[in-house]
């Protein structure tokens, strides 16, 4: 696999969203082989030691795809900043869940 950007390797393996690793990255939590990661910078995921706040991050392996007919009155999000209902009160699994909608 080619290299990546580590913010991006984070997100994928489920931390946070892209711009939430970003802020990890800059916090300095964030370490690539030892050494203080920098945004921008691009890591192999299958080469590559890549830590936060010490602990080793790897990828997800395993990926689920669930396709949900969307009652009204639920949105399409992890977290609400309204409280509303969201398609993650509708399942009850325990991989992490990525909501997507159809463009």
């Amino acid at each position: 696999m080619e290299e990546i950007r580590l913010q991006r390797f984070l997100a994928q393996a489920g931390i946070a969203s892209r711009r939430k690793c970003e802020e990890l990255i800059n916090e300095g939590r964030v370490k690539v082989n030892g050494e203080i990661a920098k945004i921008g910078s691009k890591v192999n995921p299958y080469t590559d030691k890549i830590f936060l706040d010490d602990k080793l991050v790897k990828l997800e392996e395993k990926k689920v795809y669930i396709l949900l007919n969307k009652p009204v009155g639920y949105v399409t999000t992890a977290k609400d900043q309204f409280n509303r209902n969201t398609v993650l009160d509708l399942i009850d699994i325990e991989e992490r869940v990525v909501p997507a909608r159809k463009a």
